[in-house]
């Protein structure tokens, strides 16, 4: 889920008003006490770190610390639960932390350094199918010293290793309450972040309250969250316009977001901020396949997508197009596929496809997931189709599948070319290409790549200095483009939708974009 000069883009948070109002108010403690309601359409799919790496973190960074965290604006992991985290060689082999003082359970227990070991040792021992334990693939073991100190041996250098501990996945929990071996059964939630989750309906809400032994960064400027679970986006919005909830999160459509800033007199009191988000969309091509086997053909739908075109009619704007697989705002970026193809061109493809021989039309079939990435997702692939078709070099067949099944497909090596999204786990390049190559990547197909993940990979995962790394990683993406096994389309906008006495929207969002709630507070008008 959640990398990556590192995140400005996801820390430069431009607010648009949708209405005029005062830009001057005070804050009243009765408003602070008052719950702050967030709306949103991605609940928990559990409530025990150990078993997701999902939309779940959402509500574990709000009421689980982590060692590290990625507070608004940083651009490397910062303290949370940790008064320092540091490598003791210059291998980036071992990393010890060193704990607050003080810190505690929002149950009273203590949290120590058995208690780190516990909650990430547990991780790795339950090994959840599809769980975070993916995440530890570097980590050879975990060693305790007195009550406040944990070193973390790794396998290999990796000086990613601590945007990994900063990743809600790390969710710090308390070994009275969570068993080393399963996962909790209970129900309940135990943890020592900014909040307390003080009751829980599954797919309809969580009330949290101010944990008041909280010890950590996080500055909260209200006393009580309410998180409100929609199925679909048109509840949470026409909520929102009936003033039933404050603000919204992760689920708005490209025509809500347009409707939003457009009809300014219909949204009267209501005010929306836009960012740069770190999720992207892109192709992957299957080689085994005879339609796709050959570079050329893969080269000559490089040369036809129309990025623009997708994103204005599809998204009605509220995408970028992606020229690489390190998006914008992240060090490393490039624009690697404008550089090579520039404007579509179906003069240029029909060159490459005829200088190789490749007899058209090709016949190709599209798979892209029904219930995933949001509805868009069937009109995106009907555009794609469009403009290859167009060409006359292409004969396109598109078929969607629920998650579970398309799922089970691509990793059998089913599809010859298939749509995928990827939401970073922590804000650094090698998130955005490490999990796509070798022959165990996350895509089901194979990628053997030696120059990139036994040279370019462990050569910056040596280098603590994460904006020291960028050649290498402009390499890489040198060879992804050659290969055109992955063709990048889009990197997404992420949208908060607030009421105007809302304040903090603009600072919600941390470089993860995950939501940090205690930023948002009420604000009282003149």
């Amino acid at each position: 889920m959640f990398n990556r000069t590192m995140l400005r883009a996801a820390a430069a948070l431009a607010s648009m008003s949708l209405v005029t109002g005062c830009s001057l108010f005070s804050d009243d403690d009765a408003d602070r006490a008052q719950p702050v309601v967030v709306g949103t359409t991605s609940a928990p799919s559990t409530l025990d770190p150990a078993a997701a790496w999902d939309s779940s973190w959402e509500l574990y960074r709000n009421v689980f610390q982590t060692l590290l965290s990625f507070p608004t604006a940083s651009t490397a992991p910062q303290p949370d639960a940790a008064e320092q985290c540091k490598f003791t060689d210059p291998t980036n082999t071992e990393l010890r932390c060193t704990l607050r003082e003080g810190l505690t359970f929002s149950n009273g227990h203590t949290l120590d350094a058995a208690a780190v070991k516990h909650s990430i040792d547990r991780i790795r021992t339950i090994d959840v199918n599809g769980g975070p334990n993916g995440l530890l693939g570097s980590l050879k073991e975990i060693r305790t010293e007195g009550p406040r100190t944990v070193t973390f041996k790794l396998t290999k250098p990796d000086a990613t290793f601590p945007f990994v501990l900063a990743t809600p996945a790390m969710s710090l929990v308390d070994p009275a309450e969570y068993p080393a071996d399963k996962l909790r059964e209970d129900g309940g939630l135990t943890g020592s972040g900014p909040y307390v989750l003080e009751s829980y309906e599954e797919g309809s809400k969580a009330e949290l309250r101010k944990n008041t032994s909280y010890n950590g960064f996080a500055d909260r400027k209200n006393d009580a969250v309410t998180i409100r679970y929609f199925a679909q986006s048109e509840a949470m919005v026409s909520a929102l316009k009936r003033k039933e909830i404050d603000a919204t999160y992760r689920g708005l459509t490209a025509e809500e977001v347009v409707d939003l800033q457009e009809k300014k007199e219909a949204n009267e009191g209501l005010q929306l901020v836009e960012t740069t988000g770190a999720d992207i969309r892109y192709l992957v091509f299957n080689p085994k396949d005879p339609s796709v086997r050959e570079v050329e053909v893969r080269q000559a739908i490089a040369q036809l997508i129309d990025r623009g075109e997708l994103i204005n009619k599809v998204y009605r704007g509220t995408a970028e197009p992606l020229y690489s697989m390190v998006p914008k705002g992240i060090a490393g970026h490039a624009t690697s596929f404008f550089d090579r193809y520039g404007d579509p061109s179906a003069a240029k493809a029909r060159d490459i496809l005829e200088e190789a021989g490749v007899e058209t039309p090709v016949k190709l079939d599209l798979w892209f997931t029904t219930d995933r990435y949001g509805s868009a997702t069937a009109d995106e692939f009907a555009e794609i189709k469009r403009q290859l078709e167009q060409s006359q070099l292409f004969q396109v067949t598109i078929q969607g599948k629920p998650w579970k099944e398309f799922q089970q497909g691509y990793q059998k090596g089913s599809y010859p070319v298939f749509g995928r999204g990827w939401f970073p786990d922590f804000p650094d390049p090698d998130n955005f290409v490490a999990p796509f190559v070798g022959k165990d990547n996350v895509l089901g197909t194979p990628y053997e790549s030696t120059e990139i993940t036994q040279q370019l990979l462990p050569q910056t995962r040596r280098q603590s200095d994460r904006g020291a790394v960028s050649k290498q990683f402009e390499r890489a993406q040198t060879i992804l483009l050659d290969d055109v096994r992955l063709l990048p389309l889009w990197q997404g906008k992420t949208y908060v939708a607030t009421k105007e006495e809302i304040a903090g929207a603009e600072r919600a969002l941390d470089p993860q974009t995950v939501m940090q709630l205690w930023v948002l507070h009420r604000q009282t008008s003149w």
